[in-house]
């Protein structure tokens, strides 16, 4: 639950300052984070979806999503850059999952995660996810 609390933390902050008028997203920002969550949610689907899926393409789609919001970030300035930042910095432990086992070879410190991190992360990106949403239409 690590993961998916950090995020709610980042989410609820952005969606505080959007509320509070701190934050006014420009079009350009709009417009991106509507794509983010766009591509978000082809990335990592419900619970029951993500949970029948085989290890590898869990953690398949979990990366896919850290790509989006690589891609989102490189393309913004300012509050959602720094948002989206801290999000993609929250995700990282992903980046050291593994799937597969070592057979003999260097893991260079992979973990293999357990279903319940699986669940950890999807959960985050959905709610960033949401977050996204509420930026766009803001």
């Amino acid at each position: 639950m690590e993961l998916r609390r950090t995020i709610e933390d980042l989410a609820a902050d952005a969606e505080r300052e959007i509320r509070d008028g701190t934050w006014a997203p420009t079009p350009a920002d709009r417009a991106i984070a509507a794509k983010g969550a766009v591509d978000l949610r082809r990335t990592v689907g419900t619970p029951p979806v993500q949970e029948a899926l085989p290890a590898i393409e869990r953690l398949e789609r979990l990366r896919e999503a850290l790509a989006v919001l690589a891609v989102c970030l490189a393309r913004v300035h300012g509050r959602l850059a720094w948002f989206l930042g801290a999000a993609v910095t929250a995700l990282t432990p992903v980046l050291q999952w593994r799937a597969l086992p070592p057979e003999g070879g260097p893991t260079f410190n992979s973990v293999v995660p357990t279903a319940t991190q699986y669940t950890d992360a999807e959960d985050a990106l959905r709610r960033l996810h949401q977050a996204l949403i509420a930026v766009s239409t803001a």
